[in-house]
């Protein structure tokens, strides 16, 4: 293999700006930005670094090839030719996935069974077996096929990317940290001002805004499927934990508070904080929005409240959406974040959005919608009071 890969960063549509940013934060250039991806180049060595520091993409892949398909012996011959013994030992567990959109090649099972050949066929050429064992390290790959033509890429991260590892309770619709990273990265906080989640449930949006105000890596308390290639040394994973560690503000006092109505899913944040090694960072309360108040002069709320994506929680929603014009009142200096998959939301609440973002949650089709406070008096401090 060369040097040099070429690598593909994941994330959801909307997300792909945001995850550019964060390659360019870690010295990543020459970035070719797509939909749902991010291709760029790296070294050997990059990959467990990417796998700690990436918040908002939702896999690292090694791109093996990109080609024209238009024929199965295309497919076939193209994938033969790509390095595959240079990569995985005679060992290696290499499942196939795959996916067709407006392409010739339209039989997902067929591709895939034609790569797991042309794979097994260009391994013979090192490996003088006639049947692999498949009993060793994982090379989970990927065939994608768009408008006919092929990307074969390897994953290097194994589970996604927003599987932090903290959390492990289960809480309904409960929201995905590569996203609840990019709304508080949206939002321009920095971890001198407040911060308030009021609609918290199991604390994602509190605990990402949490690693990111101490420059924590995200995957620093999770294992990477890449972890036991050969191609990549012990050495490195320990020397991207070690950079990791050195780099993380351990001390550095935030402002955090998470409040919902459900002491139940509370006490799911509350342990998910732990696990993540910011419960002495974080506040957890039992409130209801409109009760929601603030000593602090200038801060940041974000929130991602129930959509009323039911017909029958549709009328209980709105209701919430409208009494919303409390919060605007009781913080009239804050800047307000709002992530609704409910087209309404702006009439309900009686005000239209300073800026407004369309974004993915899931499947489901949302708005984030900012409100942008007054900038702070250049005289007040961090944590200033009313």
């Amino acid at each position: 293999m060369n040097k040099k890969l070429n690598l593909i960063a994941t994330s959801a549509f909307g997300l792909e700006s945001l995850t550019a940013m964060e390659l360019k934060q870690l010295g990543y250039d020459d970035l070719k930005i797509g939909n749902g991806r991010v291709d760029f180049r790296a070294d050997w060595q990059d990959i467990p670094r990417l796998n700690l520091w990436l918040r908002t993409a939702d896999r690292l892949l090694l791109k093996m090839g990109e080609f024209q398909a238009r024929t199965f012996d295309e497919l076939f011959e193209q994938t033969r030719a790509l390095p595959w013994s240079q990569l995985m030992p005679e060992t290696a567990v290499f499942p196939v996935q795959g996916k067709s959109i407006s392409s010739r090649l339209f039989s997902v099972s067929d591709c895939q069974a034609i790569v797991k050949k042309a794979i097994v066929e260009q391994m013979k050429t090192r490996y003088p077996i006639s049947w692999f064992p498949e009993n060793g390290e994982q090379f989970p790959i990927m065939t994608a096929l768009l408008k006919d033509t092929a990307t074969i890429t390897v994953d290097t991260s194994g589970p996604g990317l927003h599987k932090r590892g903290y959390r492990t309770l289960n809480a309904a619709a409960p929201l995905k940290e590569t996203l609840a990273a990019a709304l508080v990265m949206i939002s321009r906080w920095k971890p001198d001002r407040p911060f308030i989640d009021p609609f918290c449930g199991s604390g994602t949006i509190p605990i990402e805004a949490a690693l990111i105000g101490r420059n924590m890596a995200p995957g620093m308390t999770r294992s990477f499927i890449s972890e036991k290639w050969g191609s990549i040394s012990r050495q490195a994973w320990s020397d991207a934990r070690q950079e990791a560690r050195d780099l993380a503000h351990t001390n550095q006092k935030l402002g955090i508070w998470g409040y919902d109505i459900d002491g139940k899913v509370l006490s799911m944040a509350r342990q998910h904080a732990r696990q993540a090694g910011l419960e002495t960072c974080l506040n957890f309360q039992k409130q209801d929005v409109l009760d929601l108040h603030s000593r602090y002069q200038y801060g940041y709320l974000v929130a991602n409240p129930p959509y009323g994506e039911r017909l029958e929680e549709k009328k209980q929603v709105e209701a919430l959406y409208r009494q919303l014009k409390g919060l605007f009142q009781n913080l009239p200096t804050w800047s307000v974040y709002i992530l609704t998959a409910h087209q309404g939301f702006e009439s309900l609440c009686g005000r239209r959005a300073d800026k407004r973002r369309k974004l993915y949650n899931g499947r489901i089709q949302c708005n984030f919608y900012q409100y942008y406070g007054p900038k702070p008096d250049r005289l007040s401090g961090p944590f200033a009071v009313d």
